[in-house]
């Protein structure tokens, strides 16, 4: 079993931070470097950017054997659609794939949710 902390917040940007200082705090349990931890949160950035309201939002975050998972979500179908386009722009995929080892988009509850994986050491 894994140690995972599931926050519920405001999708509201003000409330964004408290996801960075989290998964900062569980980044230090691997040893993860700042660089692999900036990664990992820059791509949840590049998700909780994606809605602004003031409904809930939520950020799973588990401490793997050497890296560290993130789920969030959950978001409409619609609004992930940038991760289903191949392009050359910098969008949503190519920002993702740039930072996280891996990422996928689950459906579950009722939306999706996109879950990434970043390894704490290369």
């Amino acid at each position: 079993m894994r140690d995972e902390i599931r926050l519920v917040i405001p999708a509201e940007e003000e409330f964004r931070p408290v996801a960075h200082l989290v998964a900062g705090g569980l980044a230090l349990r691997l040893d993860m470097t700042y660089d692999a931890l900036d990664d990992l949160q820059t791509g949840i950035e590049a998700l909780l950017a994606l809605r602004d309201d003031p409904q809930e939002i939520v950020v799973s975050l588990a401490v793997g054997e050497n890296a560290l998972h993130a789920a969030v979500g959950p978001f409409s179908g619609s609004t992930l659609r940038a991760l289903e386009q191949d392009g050359d722009e910098l969008g949503l995929r190519r920002v993702l794939e740039t930072v996280v080892d891996t990422f996928e988009i689950d459906e579950r509850d009722g939306g999706a949710w996109v879950e990434l994986t970043k390894a704490a050491a290369a």
